[in-house]
């Protein structure tokens, strides 16, 4: 009997592991230099899509897991649920605690996230290469063996978490609605597009835990998943690992390809709304066009381009540059379903929305006159082509685009197609979409107002939506059953680890100019691309010495970007659009810094045009007032956002109104006002400098390629800048108190809770050792205050704390957006959890996960040019040695929880901190209030509301 038993499994074994076997259908290598991304792709018995991209240039690995589902799968009265799904699937499956999933991935030195959109939902970990099989187990559990973890209170909290997030990203933020204004009038009622992914709260406040597990049952089947695993992986071990675990998942419903017809609209559709959070009104355009993937989709992008792409647009030209519009953009969206051509406009003070679409319409008609040239196709061409490259530049670019591709177009491998339609545009092509599309066309026309500017209206409203013809879809939700998968392994088991990678810093050289101009680079020949850095001192901190034009760096580095001697600055624009290339120019707290991002093989002409940019500027009164006039009212713009404004007041509060660290790089009104042209010009040739300037090079090229290369910056002049020493002495604080700014009927509070530690930026000292500690307080997502506030209570979208220094100074903050309603609960929380953490010190569990988290995370650290240009500039930065990391690992692993417990006492000091909150006084003031916290109101400038001036405010 025992042996027939043991012949049964034996068996049944044989057939699961038969059943599992995947089937390879396509296998794409590349040929020559063409732009490809190699992968296999296989399809497993249960309908599971693999896709695996071998990339061995880093220790690292991206699981993706993309299901075929977004919010075009809900339904009147169920919006918003595909997103709301997406966050229920991190709240843990069978054999994955709750918020288990998030401690795995950072316990392995990754990161983790998801994402919802109209067509598609994934989920994805970026982990060192040895936790692969951990990875791919953990997706599968929650795809097979989700439902039964599920429970109403883990339901609530998701959906108090949702709807923080529609408060913070859509409610609380200027022209936050107009999206979803805009599509409910575009689309036909009940159409998959006429509501925006984030839902509308009354249907989130709708749905029950039961329509939550039929979403599950009927979309996230495996025959509606693709996996795609990409890095530094061996594909037969990725299949068998996917074979083992996903498998034996059932095969879902069957999920047909959705079809709807296209958008028609009968009449120009004039709708608007009032926002509370806006001083400039905006008018939203928007055509209905075409599917993604469509034969005119790279036609259209083109389009775009020309009418509104940059400062050589059409709309530029005549809006902003004439200082009509504050704003002008044109965008081509292709969705799965049907396409958006947008054009959005926000006119400078005194014009209306009227004038604004009568202007466009005029810009229309003379981009019809005008025609497409060569030269436009020529730049279109080469910006795309820049833009595919770019985006290749990280194993998580390349995984996300096969994901995508695979699909919403069946077929990984749409670069090249892409690529073949974009080079096939030609000028008779964007003047037949123009023509098909856009001219003579009905659009919906949103205009968006200030509160009490009722009157700047593009048109009277003239459309309601028409509700008589809705049918609501039959998904097939009835009858579905939960079918588990059996193994014949046991899942309860979580997989060990590989062997650990050997993670290798970049490799870099040294070498200073003759005229003494330090510069560091670091080879990187994955992708034949470049970029450069070049930091010349002066930015904020030279204006320490004459605040009352702050913002003059700013203002300047803005003027760098206009004409020079030998080019306009829509020449230039065009010039570098086609080489594939970028030049910009920054003001940052101790530099003008220059990046430039170019392809190998434009890189002379590139540099040829950055030496135009540095030694030929062109300062002209025109450009100047534009930008001055554009600066302030982009100023009096963001005193209407809460999270710049706490940002901004925070700064004021912990060093006061007279000090450089508590003014806004970019001015204030008056500063503004009252720079002059003269003093852009005095800027220019006072404190341009070769001394003291430092270049960062990264990218495929060598240093004896690159150095010849830059001997024009050896021209400049050598001027030593002195740069004002400022004692970074902050504002004393002899008690916590409330610091609150009203922003009238917000619907978060944004929080700053902060203190100047003075603790300056150190690889290997106390301030490294602070950010060791402050891991375990708000470093992540496992973080005490963020799990508090978030995934237990609900009151945010996420929140944490930070140790902040340069060379000057450092501080402390916790920062947050939370629901209006539960600010005095949530101040109460975080102090709780401040002052915890600096009594009792970080528990032996928390010291364990710091360090595996961090000791692991070095994998993903220099990876991208990006990653590894910011590795080096922070080595010249602040002339570190080369073997800071290994001194950082080893404090890491040597560090005690006595160091750690010291740390939070010395530094935290929940006793004296300045707490900002931005919020609705009229709804969170009476809270506040029994909080027994000292509270001083001030204005969005952060200065005193009642009129007494304590000094500092």
């Amino acid at each position: 009997m025992k042996r027939a038993i043991l012949l049964l499994v034996i068996i049944l074994s044989f057939y699961q592991q038969a059943a599992a076997q995947a089937k390879l259908v396509e296998k794409i290598n590349r040929q020559g230099h063409e732009l490809v991304i190699p992968y296999e792709k296989y399809v497993l018995p249960n309908g599971l899509t693999l896709i695996v991209h071998e990339d061995h240039s880093d220790p690292i690995v991206q699981v993706d897991v993309t299901y075929h589902v977004g919010s075009a799968r809900e339904q009147i009265g169920k919006s918003g649920f595909a997103h709301f799904f997406e966050h229920m699937m991190f709240q843990g499956s069978d054999h994955v605690k709750d918020e288990e999933h998030f401690k795995m991935v950072t316990d392995a030195g990754g990161t983790l996230n998801g994402s919802t959109n109209r067509d598609r939902t994934n989920y994805y970990e970026t982990v060192p290469s040895n936790q692969l099989e951990k990875m791919l187990w953990l997706e599968a559990d929650r795809m097979g063996f989700l439902l039964d973890a599920v429970t109403q209170q883990k339901f609530e909290i998701q959906r108090a978490t949702v709807k923080n997030e529609r408060g913070q990203n859509y409610d609380n933020r200027p022209y936050g609605l107009m999206a979803e204004v805009a599509a409910r009038n575009l689309y036909p009622y009940g159409h998959p597009y006429s509501w925006l992914t984030i839902g509308y709260i009354e249907d989130l406040n709708r749905v029950d835990v039961n329509d939550l597990k039929n979403f599950f049952l009927r979309w996230y089947g495996p025959n509606n998943a693709t996996v795609t695993v990409g890095g530094d992986v061996k594909t037969a071990e990725v299949v068998k690992l996917v074979e083992k675990y996903f498998g034996s998942i059932p095969k879902g419903p069957a999920v047909e390809k959705a079809i709807v017809s296209p958008v028609v609209l009968e009449k120009d559709r004039y709708v608007s709304y009032t926002d509370n959070y806006i001083r400039l009104p905006l008018l939203n355009i928007v055509f209905p066009t075409v599917p993604n993937y469509h034969k005119d989709m790279a036609a259209l992008s083109c389009l775009a381009q020309l009418l509104g792409g940059g400062n050589s647009s059409i709309l530029y030209q005549q809006l902003v540059k004439t200082q009509q519009a504050l704003q002008a953009n044109v965008y081509s969206q292709l969705f799965e379903l049907a396409g958006e051509f947008t054009m959005r406009v926000i006119p400078m003070p005194g014009k209306t929305l009227a004038d604004m679409e009568k202007l466009v319409r005029a810009s229309l008609d003379s981009f019809e006159k005008r025609g497409v040239t060569d030269e436009d196709i020529e730049k279109f061409k080469g910006y795309t082509e820049a833009q595919y490259i770019n985006g290749l530049q990280s194993v998580s670019g390349k995984v996300f685009q096969l994901a995508a591709f695979q699909t919403l177009a069946g077929n990984p491998n749409m670069i090249g197609t892409l690529l073949k339609m974009n080079s096939a545009v030609t000028k008779e092509d964007v003047m037949r979409v123009y023509n098909q599309y856009i001219k003579g066309k009905h659009a919906v026309i949103v205009s968006v107002l200030p509160k009490g500017q009722e009157t700047v209206i593009a048109a009277p409203d003239n459309y309601e939506i028409d509700k008589t013809n809705y049918t609501a879809p039959d998904y097939g939700y009835t009858g579905l059953k939960y079918a588990k998968a059996t193994d014949n392994f046991d899942r309860s088991k979580h997989p060990g680890n590989g062997a650990n990678p050997v993670v290798k810093v970049p490799a870099f050289w040294r070498k200073d100019l003759p005229s003494k101009i330090k510069c560091i680079g670091a080879e990187n020949n994955e992708l034949p691309t470049v970029t450069l850095i070049i930091a010349i001192p002066g930015g904020h901190l030279l204006q320490a010495k004459d605040t009352a034009k702050i913002g003059l760096a700013s203002l300047f580095a803005d003027m760098m970007n206009e004409d020079t001697k030998n080019y306009t600055a829509e020449q230039m624009a065009v010039e570098l659009d086609k080489l594939g290339s970028s030049i910009e120019v920054s003001s940052s707290r101790d530099a003008i810094v220059f990046t430039v991002e170019a392809l190998k093989k434009n890189i002379d002409k590139t540099l040829a045009l950055l030496q135009e940019r540095i030694f030929n500027p062109r300062f002209t009164e025109t450009a100047f007032n534009r930008i001055q006039k554009q600066t302030l009212e982009s100023l009096k713009q963001s005193k209407t956002r809460p999270a710049i404004v706490a940002d901004d007041v925070i700064a004021v509060v912990n060093y006061g109104s007279g000090h450089i660290f508590g003014m806004n790089e970019y001015g204030n009104e008056s500063s503004i006002r009252k720079i002059t042209l003269k003093d852009i010009e005095d800027y220019y040739n006072n404190y341009l400098t070769a001394n003291n300037t430092k270049v960062v090079v990264v990218g495929d090229i060598k240093q004896n390629e690159i150095l010849p290369k830059l001997a024009f910056l050896n021209n400049l002049p050598d001027k030593k800048i002195d740069m004002p020493v400022v004692p970074a002495k902050p504002l004393e604080v002899d008690k916590s108190r409330i610091y609150l700014v009203d922003i009238p009927k917000a619907a978060q509070t944004e929080f700053r809770i902060s203190r100047v530690t003075g603790l300056k930026y150190d690889a290997t000292g106390e301030y490294y050792k602070t950010g060791l500690m402050n891991f375990a307080l708000g470093g992540g997502f496992n973080g005490r205050v963020n799990i508090n506030l978030r995934e237990d209570k609900g009151w945010t979208y996420g929140a944490r704390t930070n140790f902040n220094g340069d060379e000057y100074t450092g501080d402390f903050t916790f920062s947050a957006g939370i629901k209006a309603d539960a600010t005095d609960s949530a101040l109460a929380e975080v102090i709780k959890e401040l002052k915890a953490y600096a009594t009792e010190g970080i528990k032996e569990e928390e010291l364990v996960f710091m360090k595996n988290a961090i000791g692991q995370r070095d994998a993903l650290r220099y990876e991208t040019g990006t990653q590894k240009a910011l590795f080096i500039q922070r080595m010249l930065q602040f002339n570190l040695p080369a073997n800071y990391v290994d001194q950082q690992n080893k404090i890491l692993k040597n560090i005690t929880k006595p160091e750690i417990d010291a740390l939070a006492k010395k530094y935290i000091q929940p006793d004296k901190l300045n707490m900002v909150l931005v919020g609705d006084k009229a709804r969170i003031l009476p809270g506040l209030q029994k909080s027994g916290y000292e509270i001083v109101e001030l204005n969005t400038d952060g200065r005193r509301v009642d009129g007494e001036m304590k000094k500092g405010f």
